[in-house]
């Protein structure tokens, strides 16, 4: 199992990465600035007061609350867990929801009512950042870690 040490390095790295990313992108894509990437991938700054594919816009404390309790939640999980994979897609799901929510405390003109920076635009897809992709790489890994987890017991009931 990942030592406590090793997930609050990942969860740190990632949430320094995103927040150099947004104040990155706040400054360097104002005014409608835009940079095109590849193909469809370009950099266009957005904001979001709301919750996933700015639903729930202006409910932003209530999302800071919701986020700060499923911060909790995670991390207990995260230290409980019985696979690695479990624990490393937690902290990923960890890293995401803190830097989302450090932009609905400091990105605002009160406590929760910050929008949190969105850059990533593929112009096809709703507009992200990097918590948005540690949160759902996070997701996939938790998914893939159940399943090796479920094959596992399912063997373990045959052999017996």
């Amino acid at each position: 199992m990942p030592s406590v040490r090793r997930l609050a390095l990942i969860i740190g790295v990632c949430v320094a990465l995103d927040q150099i990313t947004k104040s990155w992108a706040v400054s360097a894509l104002d005014n409608g600035h835009t940079i095109d990437i590849v193909w469809t991938l370009r950099f266009a700054l957005g904001f979001n007061s709301g919750i996933a594919f700015s639903q729930a816009q202006g409910l932003g404390p209530v999302v800071g609350i919701i986020a700060i309790a499923a911060v909790v939640f995670l991390v207990r999980n995260m230290l409980s867990a019985h696979h690695p994979l479990m624990s490393y897609g937690l902290a990923g799901i960890v890293a995401g929801a803190i830097g989302n929510l450090a932009d609905r405390v400091f990105r605002g003109d009160g406590w929760l009512h910050g929008k949190v920076v969105d850059f990533i635009d593929l112009q096809w897809f709703p507009v992200f950042n990097v918590a948005d992709s540690c949160i759902t790489l996070g997701a996939i890994a938790v998914i893939v870690g159940l399943f090796v987890e479920q094959n596992a017991a399912r063997k373990d009931a045959e052999a017996s």
